[in-house]
């Protein structure tokens, strides 16, 4: 105890990693979400990693998740809301503390912050010191995100750009090449009408948002600040928190911590959740009902999507809470495939969110968002796709150190997918 207290008084007289301002302004975009103004992608690791950190790792998901962004808004003429699972997100929950590697059962990795992934039994014990780390290892990502995204890279004339080479050669790719041609038109035209394209901010940089999951509340709490300008308090180890199925109990610890910063908070909803257990989370963490304050994210399974989800979005719209409704398709079709590696199959994600859109149509509401796993590598974890990976292929590039994550093919082809139901 007397490490962790240590590690959570240095956590306490460090930087803010976010700022109370820019928190407000995602709650907005968020606001415009929930009135079907706007359309939020949320996507990145499952878990990041301490030993695969650099530069080329974190650019090429920013690209992948600007090309998704792109997709959506040429392809279905909403504004999308671009939130990254980075800059935080390295703690998982497991559903088994521990877990056997031979004739060794050892405790289960619970993600770099927490221990390591090594399969022995002294790398799996806990280690406050790994809080800090990954309290850096945040830092530098967000200056990096934070030069990518105002400093040129994300500017719509780099667009080309952003393809990158084993996705380029793709079908996907292709179509993808032939958005940014119609974008290049486009801006040649408005430069042709007179227009200042320089003046205008929008076409050069963007607003991108981080978030991940508040498990850990030893490093959240050290991390909340209280705003100069409103005297409000703030987590400010991330732009926007969220609390996971497991530890979403009204009235739970996490819940308890969410319920007092003014950050946007989301909340993963699964199977087992009732409409009076929504209403519940609903009333615990926004009773002020603020637009865009809370995000219910939905993870039920392909198989259960249109009978879970159509009680819950009654009960939250006959009681009047403006909450963004997302669909994470990632979760409720993971299983384990022959060789023991967790997997997911490509149209099941699919499935999943075509389910969410048909259940939220029927039910005059709005698809406000997904929320997936994803890499800019070019891995081979989740089954199908553009490749048609195989189960026999998934030990060729898998590289998690959790659950599996499209890769960017498969990304990219699921936005294409997204914007055809979004438009429909």
């Amino acid at each position: 105890m007397a490490a962790l207290d240590a590690v959570r008084a240095q956590l306490a007289v460090l930087p803010p990693l976010v700022f109370a301002g820019e928190a407000r302004r995602l709650t907005e975009a968020l606001g415009d979400v929930a009135a079907g103004r706007a359309f939020v992608l949320q996507a990145g690791d499952c878990a990041e990693s301490f030993a695969e950190f650099t530069a080329d790792a974190i650019r090429d998901k920013l690209k992948v998740i600007l090309q998704m962004a792109v997709v959506l808004t040429y392809g279905a003429g909403v504004p999308v809301v671009k939130v990254g699972r980075i800059a935080g997100q390295f703690a998982k929950p497991r559903s088994s503390p521990t877990e056997r590697v031979g004739d060794l059962e050892i405790e289960s990795f619970r993600g770099h912050m927490v221990n390591d992934d090594l399969p022995t039994a002294a790398a799996r014990v806990p280690d406050p010191a790994r809080l800090v780390a990954g309290y850096h290892q945040s830092v530098a990502t967000l200056n990096l995100l934070r030069a990518f995204t105002k400093g040129g890279f994300a500017d719509l004339a780099q667009v080309h750009a952003w393809n990158q080479e084993f996705v380029a050669s793709s079908a996907e790719g292709r179509q993808f090449e032939g958005i940014a041609e119609g974008i290049d038109r486009a801006l040649h035209f408005m430069a042709a009408c007179g227009i200042d394209l320089a003046a205008e901010a929008t076409l050069h940089e963007v607003d991108f948002w981080t978030s991940h999951e508040a498990l850990l509340l030893d490093y959240e709490e050290p991390l909340v600040r209280r705003d100069s300008l409103t005297g409000e308090w703030y987590d400010c180890s991330a732009h926007m928190l969220w609390v996971g199925e497991r530890t979403r109990d009204p009235e739970g610890a996490h819940c308890e911590f969410l319920s007092g910063v003014r950050n946007p908070v989301g909340v993963k909803i699964g199977t087992g959740a009732t409409p009076d257990d929504v209403l519940a989370l609903c009333a615990r963490l926004d009773p002020e009902r603020r637009p865009g304050r809370l995000t219910l994210i939905t993870r039920f399974g392909a198989a259960n999507v249109e009978t879970a989800l159509p009680p819950l979005l009654e009960a939250v719209r006959t009681e009047g809470y403006p909450v963004v409704w997302s669909c994470d398709p990632m979760h409720g079709n993971t299983f384990t495939a022959e060789g023991g590696r967790k997997t997911r199959r490509f149209d099941d994600i699919l499935a999943e969110i075509r389910g969410f859109f048909t259940a939220h149509r029927d039910a005059g509401t709005w698809p406000g968002g997904v929320h997936v796993e994803l890499t800019g590598d070019d891995v081979t974890e989740c089954l199908g796709g553009v490749e048609d990976i195989v189960e026999g292929q998934l030990e060729e590039r898998y590289t998690s150190a959790c659950d599996p994550r499209l890769n960017a093919r498969q990304s990219l082809d699921l936005a294409f997918r997204v914007a055809e139901l979004l438009r429909g």
